[in-house]
Parts: C-alpha cells; sequence; structure tokens
C-alpha cells in the first residue's frame, strides 16, 4: 500500500477578509475531493487572509498511480488564477 502526499503553500492574491480565503479554499477543496476522489483538508495559515496551506492524501497500490494522481491535482490548482502556488511538496509512504 502506498500513500500519497502533496502540501501545497498557497496565495490568494484577490483575497480582502477570510471569508473570502474560505470560499476560495473550500472551492478548491470540494473539487478536489469530488473529481479524484482523495482526502484534502486546509492545514495551517487558518488565519490569513491571502495564505493557505493545503494537504491532500491518496492511498493506492502503486506509486506511479499515486504519483500520477498528486501530479494532476498539482497542476489543476496550478491553473487555478485564483491562487498562486508558492511551493510545494510530495511524499510518499
Amino acid at each position: 500500500m502506498i500513500v500519497g502526499v502533496l502540501t501545497l503553500n498557497l496565495l490568494i492574491e484577490d483575497s480582502n477578509s477570510l471569508k473570502d480565503k474560505r470560499q476560495v479554499v473550500k472551492s478548491l477543496l470540494d473539487g478536489i475531493k469530488h473529481k479524484y476522489n482523495v482526502s484534502a483538508a486546509e492545514l495551517a495559515e487558518l488565519d490569513k487572509w491571502r495564505r493557505a496551506v493545503i494537504g491532500v492524501a491518496v492511498i493506492s497500490n502503486d506509486k506511479n498511480t499515486a504519483n500520477t494522481v498528486l501530479n494532476h491535482i498539482l497542476d489543476g490548482i496550478d491553473s487555478d488564477p485564483r491562487v498562486d502556488v508558492e511551493s510545494c511538496e510530495m511524499e510518499f509512504l
């Protein structure tokens, strides 16, 4: 069993309140969960208006499959105009 974990540090430029930020983050997380059937949550920077740290976890019997899913998620978030990916970390357990 392989567990793939993707951690993303995001910048939300157009956010002017926690409400704005939470709308963007909730939309991202719901979309990821629905499209890829993975676990995703906001992990840190909860009180910052323009920053978010989200984590995504996928379980697979094959590292290549987990890697492919996480790369698709990263590409999707990276192409979202509402957020900028400042850094990301991917690891497999």
